[in-house]
């Protein structure tokens, strides 16, 4: 959620993230910042370091926004309906969650409580589907473009 928070305030974005509003606002940051635009050494780096944040602002945004959401939701629908689990991790608090046709989301504000609640349930898929995978902020991870 920190990381949530962080990008929306870095575009300035208030309650539910609108595509068309981002692309705009990711536009004039990139503008901005962008490294070719400086010439003095030291803010070219400060450039460089921003812009990448930007750029990786921008694809974190797209990814949970509802138009995005609504867009792979028959996907999302058939890996988490269809398909077993093949591993989770948890850190802070977002869970990863792997499946076996080679998908993997992450979910966020999954608390550590929650997390155990995983770890220990005898059927584990039953829990994840009544538990997290319609209960917390989800995004496909970028684990599946990298395995593909």
């Amino acid at each position: 959620m920190k990381r949530i928070n962080e990008y929306k305030k870095l575009f300035n974005i208030e309650g539910a993230i609108d595509l068309k509003e981002l692309k705009n606002t990711y536009r004039e940051l990139i503008k901005e910042w962008h490294p070719d635009k400086v010439q003095n050494k030291e803010k070219m780096e400060e450039a460089e370091i921003k812009s990448r944040k930007i750029i990786e602002g921008y694809d974190f945004l797209v990814s949970i926004a509802p138009e995005t959401k609504e867009a792979n939701s028959e996907e999302y629908r058939i890996s988490t309906s269809q398909t077993r689990i093949t591993d989770f991790h948890h850190k802070g608090l977002l869970v990863e969650i792997s499946f076996d046709d080679g998908t993997t989301y992450e979910y966020f504000g999954v608390d550590k409580k929650v997390f155990n609640k995983l770890v220990n349930s005898d059927k584990q898929y039953r829990f994840a589907k009544r538990s997290i995978f319609n209960s917390f902020l989800y995004r496909k991870s970028k684990k599946d473009a990298v395995m593909a």
